[in-house]
């Protein structure tokens, strides 16, 4: 059976912490058949560091795309049957692939398997809210309210990668929420309750930052998953319930600033979305 994976790390400018990164999957119980750095414009001198740090891994470098195109790119220079994703400022638990591959092998009809994770926060440990609480199954209704999967701690099928079309990359943010969402409308997940991923936060550089309002973001994956035909009568129900409740939210905090143009296309979303 062919249980190969393919590690893809996007990164920019983060030479100051990716080595704790790739230590995490080097340190893995089950080694990956590929490592693939896609460095993503880094000014910082990534390159360099790592060509020189890390010959064996495979590093390609690119323009200043974004983290969507930069992992699939990774993606398609890689040909590994499963796929697992580790953003360059997280961390791995020694057994995480280990143990996930031995579960998908357990259950083979899964095409997708995450796990819980620890959470640091500008370096102390944090206890997550109920709100972000994982779990496995039919989750498509937990994903609408926000990301319910985290990019770190999945490994999926480059099957079902490429039936759902990969990372959108005209979302600059939220490219992860929208994944899930195109994937967990149609199929049921695996979940690890143990904790198998470090999750790091609070640092200036997150696209949470870099980014204000992020539901605007979600507010346009979930209109494009509303226009394409895949779902069924009651998630076309639940995602247009929470469309329109997040673009109240936005259209309210648009008029607070007196953004006239938010304030208008937002209107339109209520009206397009609330008939």
């Amino acid at each position: 059976m062919d249980n190969s994976i393919a590690v893809v790390i996007p990164t920019f400018n983060r030479k100051h912490c990716i080595s704790r990164a790739i230590e995490s999957v080097l340190s893995q119980t089950l080694a990956a058949n590929e490592i693939i750095v896609v460095d993503d414009g880094s000014s910082d001198g990534t390159g360099s560091f790592l060509e020189e740090k890390y010959p064996q891994l495979r590093y390609l470098s690119q323009s200043n795309l974004g983290v969507s195109a930069a992992r699939n790119r990774g993606v398609i220079e890689s040909s590994s049957k499963w796929l697992a994703f580790l953003d360059s400022d997280d961390e791995w638990l020694e057994k995480k692939l280990e143990l996930q591959i031995q579960r998908l092998i357990e259950n083979p009809e899964y095409q997708l398997i995450h796990s819980e994770e620890i959470w640091i926060r500008n370096g102390v440990r944090v206890n997550q809210m109920k709100k972000h609480q994982k779990g496995g199954g039919h989750i498509f209704d937990k994903c609408l309210p926000l990301c319910a999967i985290s990019p770190s701690s999945v490994i999926l099928s480059r099957q079902l990668f490429e039936e759902v079309g990969g990372f959108d990359e005209e979302l600059p943010a939220c490219e992860d929420y929208d994944l899930w969402l195109k994937i967990c409308s149609r199929y049921p997940v695996l979940f690890i309750e143990q904790a198998l991923i470090k999750k790091y936060g609070g640092h200036d550089d997150q696209l949470s930052r870099l980014h204000w309002g992020m539901d605007r973001f979600r507010v346009q994956a979930m209109g494009n998953l509303l226009q394409s035909g895949n779902l069924n009568p009651d998630q076309i129900t639940k995602t247009r319930t929470m469309l329109l409740s997040k673009c109240e939210i936005l259209l309210a905090g648009a008029e607070k600033r007196d953004n006239r143009e938010t304030v208008d296309h937002y209107r339109s979303m209520i009206k397009k979305y609330g008939e």
